[in-house]
């Protein structure tokens, strides 16, 4: 699986740029990155190359963050993809609580980014239906 930070930050400008600012201090690769507002604060989570160093910057730079493991699941760029995959985990009775999207760059294909609180259920699911699972 892999690892996520999820950041928790305040909706005001320049928040985002103060984050990816502590993030390029530690040469640190962003991968994907996935943002979700509400009225005062929103929730930001990057795939990155070092999770544990970003984790550990973000905190000592005043935020609040955590690690969470993500599945990350290789799509063929084609129509009804997505929906093929989403009706297979809706028939194994598997909650998906967020989804992003990112690009795959060793295998130039898109990959999609998804949290379920019974993470190793849906990638053992999805690999016997033949899906390919980072």
């Amino acid at each position: 699986m892999i690892k996520q930070v999820s950041i928790f930050a305040e909706n005001k400008r320049g928040a985002l740029q103060k984050i990816t600012g502590v993030i390029r201090e530690n040469n640190i690769n962003i991968f994907a990155i996935s943002t979700n507002d509400s009225a005062e604060f929103g929730i930001i989570r990057m795939i990155v190359s070092d999770p544990d160093l970003a984790k550990d910057a973000l905190i000592d730079a005043g935020y609040q963050c955590k690690v969470a493991h993500v599945i990350g699941l290789i799509l063929e760029d084609e129509v009804g993809y997505l929906d093929q995959l989403l009706k297979i985990i809706e028939e194994s009775y598997i909650n998906i609580n967020y989804v992003y999207l990112t690009h795959d760059r060793e295998i130039n294909k898109p990959m999609l980014l998804l949290h379920s609180d019974e993470p190793e259920e849906v990638g053992n699911c999805l690999s016997l239906k033949g899906y390919t699972v980072r």
